[in-house]
């Protein structure tokens, strides 16, 4: 938008306000004034149009360098908050309240990540790419004695809904288990959900409206992605890698966004199986602080860890961070058994649209998870389980990298392993295409990413990682990618 020399003038405030800049804070004197000055936009106080404060001006009114003003009014133009004009200076390029462009999300041309093949257990293709461990892993005899346990429910109990916010005796074993292990936490912080994808709908429910942005990983978990654009919330993803998640892109989107939540996975992060380190948890709290939105931290894989590791609910106290834990991956998915954490003025809320949405949830599957994590075989069929994983996992490694597939990351623990083909000339769709037909089920980078990725790759659950036909599959594939010698959907066929 053009502006005459009159209007600029014009617009130039008369007293500019100095900003609130601490030298001690976590974040950098550059990101603060970004924030400062995108706050001033949004809140009208820097209408379209207004001159901003010359490098010099702005350093000598702040108290900064000038190489500190020219990096932040760099990265407001970026933003496309400000523009520059030659001769002339710096000014308001973005009136407030202006909608930001989003990128269109990818849509799976011919597999689903909600596909009933993935999840019913009736194919008989080989699930490469589920997200459960199959049941041999475990061991049948806790968790069937604590089925046989919570058949004995006294029969008056089998005439009502149960309690609402789910069976007390579970409610108290974690809140005693929580503040033993990670944060104080009292019964009535703790609501039983029908697993975490139920405790994600809850939260959904009661923290955000239509058109609210939601902040996620890419890649991140895909049935929250679908979840999210159900409820006609926008996901916006921030980027995660080896490295932990892109925490300057983070504020850049937040400033542009201004997102009502954000989902985090800070342990054993799927698909990835990174974990955020002490000092990007640090930070992540203080962004949310910062912009004021709500953090839920998915926390389903901790107990498969083998060390020590952050926890954003111990962090903060509950605060702002909502807590999600689920028993589906270290008993069963079947039992469909997840909680929520949170402080006392939310978590009544999210009980009130728990009842309105579904009542009550399964009192005997409550009663059997209950019985199961009880029991003196548990910790060892645990300690079992994380031996069992971590050596499958540093085998499936060194069989996926003979196959020819680069892994994105080399995961702290748990039961995924992401990794594809860089250079190869097939997309993930049509490799995924051609797995089923040899008979597996892959789960393909576009189920967890919110933008086309650059290679095709995928989440291999390292239960199945040893499948002869799979890596002869997979083997073939990589000819194709590395010399183009496949030709045929026939010669793929194991």
């Amino acid at each position: 938008m053009e502006l005459t020399e009159e209007m600029q003038q014009r617009s130039e405030p008369a007293v500019w306000p100095q900003l609130t800049l601490a030298r001690g804070r976590q974040t950098s004197l550059v990101e603060q004034i970004v924030c400062e000055v995108s706050q001033l936009i949004r809140q009208h106080h820097l209408p379209l149009g207004s001159k901003m404060p010359s490098v010099r001006q702005f350093a000598k009114c702040n108290a900064v360098s000038t190489f500190t003003v020219v990096e932040s009014y760099e990265r407001l133009i970026a933003l496309g908050m400000l523009s520059s004009r030659r001769g002339s200076g710096y000014f308001v390029s973005k009136p407030a309240g202006m909608p930001v462009p989003l990128p269109h999300p990818v849509t799976p041309a011919t597999i689903d990540a909600l596909s009933p093949d993935l999840y019913s257990g009736v194919s008989s293709a080989l699930p490469v790419g589920s997200g459960w461990l199959p049941p041999e892993w475990y061991g049948d005899d806790v968790l069937l004695d604590a089925l046989r346990q919570a058949m004995r429910i006294p029969t008056q109990r089998l005439r009502g809904y149960g309690h609402p916010a789910g069976f007390p005796g579970l409610r108290q074993h974690l809140a005693r288990h929580l503040t033993q292990q990670l944060f104080q936490v009292d019964t009535e912080q703790v609501l039983l959900t029908n697993g975490a994808t139920h405790a994600f709908d809850l939260i959904l429910r009661t923290l955000c409206k239509p058109g609210d942005t939601v902040l996620v990983e890419n890649p991140g978990y895909s049935n929250l992605l679908s979840l999210i654009r159900h409820h006609g919330c926008i996901p916006v993803g921030i980027q995660r890698s080896e490295h932990g998640l892109d925490l300057d892109g983070l504020m850049e989107k937040a400033l542009l966004h201004q997102p009502k939540i954000m989902f985090v996975n800070t342990v054993l992060q799927n698909p990835l199986g990174t974990s955020l380190t002490q000092a990007q948890a640090h930070r992540l709290l203080a962004l949310a602080e910062q912009f004021d939105f709500w953090l839920v931290e998915d926390d389903i894989y901790r107990e498969l860890c083998t060390r020590p590791e952050p926890s954003l609910a111990a962090m903060d106290g509950l605060r702002r961070v909502i807590r999600v834990g689920s028993f589906s991956k270290v008993l069963s998915p079947t039992l469909r058994v997840g909680s929520l954490c949170a402080s006392r003025s939310l978590i009544d809320e999210l009980l009130r649209i728990k009842m309105l949405s579904g009542l009550t949830t399964s009192e005997i599957n409550e009663r059997a998870v209950l019985h199961a994590i009880s029991s003196t075989l548990y910790r060892r069929m645990l300690e079992k389980l994380k031996r069992q994983l971590d050596s499958s996992r540093t085998e499936a490694l060194r069989l996926l990298q003979e196959a020819g597939l680069t892994a994105l990351a080399e995961p702290r623990g748990g039961m995924f392993i992401s990794a594809g083909w860089p250079d190869s000339e097939l997309t993930a769709q049509e490799i995924s295409t051609l797995a089923r037909q040899a008979g597996f089920l892959m789960a393909p980078a576009d189920f967890f990413c919110l933008q086309e990725t650059a290679y095709p790759w995928f989440r291999f659950n390292i239960a199945h990682c040893s499948s002869l036909q799979l890596l002869t599959f997979l083997r073939r594939i990589s000819d194709r990618a590395s010399h183009g010698s496949v030709s045929g959907k026939e010669s793929l066929r194991p």
